[in-house]
């Protein structure tokens, strides 16, 4: 190929070179505290199947309906560096699930799936946007906070959940000044014009004359998050 077509055609080349071919990589981001690289695998449900790639250490699991975050480290953390380790930091799913595992935490988690967004704030936890858990564990896509760090590496716990049939998507996160932003995705996606599944934002009531500027039905929208006080 030349290095046009592997610009262009990225994922073909990689397969050339014998790349390993991973669970649907939906964000990279590096942590501005310590520079490690994280990636969001948000699911692959032909992992395994007949012609398909079976599990290996990097996605370990057949028909990964949950999804995984892996955590790369840079050797002798230079970004300059052309070799790195890494471990698997969450592997994802209900908490009663087989084979899930939560950066080696062991108490209480929320349950995820589907790990889409990555972002952090100022103290250097990665908060994971998701897109898809409805379909894997029955739970609405939400958005988590969960630390990377010390004694309460893996501990994670839920933000914020989306209204029906919605995807959570590109959250921001001012922690210093007291704000969270998110995009909530088509809500009530399902739906049609004769048959809303929601009215996310304006929450218009059945029967109800919308008031100038809103509406009853569903509208993907940019939602600010505030600390009381």
């Amino acid at each position: 190929m030349s290095q046009d077509e592997v610009l262009i055609f990225t994922r073909m080349a990689a397969d050339l070179v014998r790349a390993t071919p991973m669970d649907r990589c939906e964000d990279v981001q590096p942590s501005p505290q310590t520079g490690k690289v994280y990636v969001a695998c948000a699911n692959n449900r032909d992992r395994g199947v007949d012609g398909e790639p079976g599990p290996d250490a990097a996605n370990p699991r057949e028909r990964n309906k949950n999804g995984h975050v892996i955590e790369i480290t840079e050797r002798d953390g230079r970004v300059s560096a052309t070799s790195f380790g890494w471990n698997l930091f969450l592997v994802c799913g209900d908490t009663d699930e087989a084979g899930t595992y939560f950066g080696g935490w062991d108490g209480p988690v929320a349950p995820i799936s589907c790990p889409d967004n990555l972002a952090f704030d100022s103290v250097g936890n990665l908060w994971i946007a998701t897109d898809g858990a409805p379909g894997s564990i029955s739970k609405a896509d939400g958005l988590f906070r969960v630390p990377l760090e010390g004694d309460e590496r893996g501990h994670l716990v839920q933000f914020l959940a989306v209204p029906q049939q919605a995807e959570t998507c590109g959250p921001v996160i001012h922690d210093r000044d007291g704000s969270v932003f998110v995009c909530v995705q088509h809500p009530g996606e399902h739906g049609s014009w004769d048959a809303q599944l929601s009215s996310f934002p304006d929450y218009v009531p059945a029967n109800e004359k919308p008031s100038a500027g809103a509406w009853r039905g569903p509208r993907p929208s940019v939602v600010q998050v505030t600390r009381d006080g």
